[in-house]
């Protein structure tokens, strides 16, 4: 058994998007269960409350909505907060946790300011969650890569 956290936010009228998310929940075992965290205070409360092993599915997905709840696009709001409760939630969660996420350092710089904003943000989520994770992977072609 398993606790799937699905950050990604539904898209009302958008049948692709629906079908995409079906396809992901098609795809896990039948003992997992998966509960849909697009906002911080979901997924903290699912952290904190957690009886069995979570994967959360993901990191970059859940900036963005954290972003589009701030209005931090434009620049000028401080994320760190967010960041920090994140942080803390995976630190004393209960139970083992998986977290999935985008490397977005690795290519171009983006040429837009907001690109730019949550390139930086992403890799600070990135670093912070580092930290406290006992284990961290980059995974390159289905080939992981242990960085500690």
């Amino acid at each position: 058994m398993a606790l799937y956290l699905a950050t990604a936010r539904r898209i009302d009228g958008d049948g692709d998007w629906d079908a995409r998310i079906a396809a992901h929940v098609a795809r896990r075992p039948a003992t997992w269960r998966t509960e849909e965290t697009p906002d911080t205070d979901s997924l903290i409360g699912h952290l904190d409350a957690a009886t069995t092993p979570v994967l959360v599915d993901d990191i970059a997905t859940w900036l963005a909505n954290a972003m589009d709840d701030a209005n931090a696009w434009d620049g000028g709001v401080d994320m760190t907060s967010a960041r920090t409760t994140l942080v803390h939630a995976v630190e004393r969660c209960a139970m083992p946790v998986t977290l999935v996420s985008a490397e977005v350092g690795l290519g171009v710089v983006p040429a837009t300011r907001s690109g730019r904003l949550f390139r930086d943000e992403l890799g600070a989520v990135n670093a912070s969650l580092a930290e406290v994770c006992t284990d961290v992977l980059l995974l390159v072609a289905g080939l992981p890569l242990r960085l500690k």
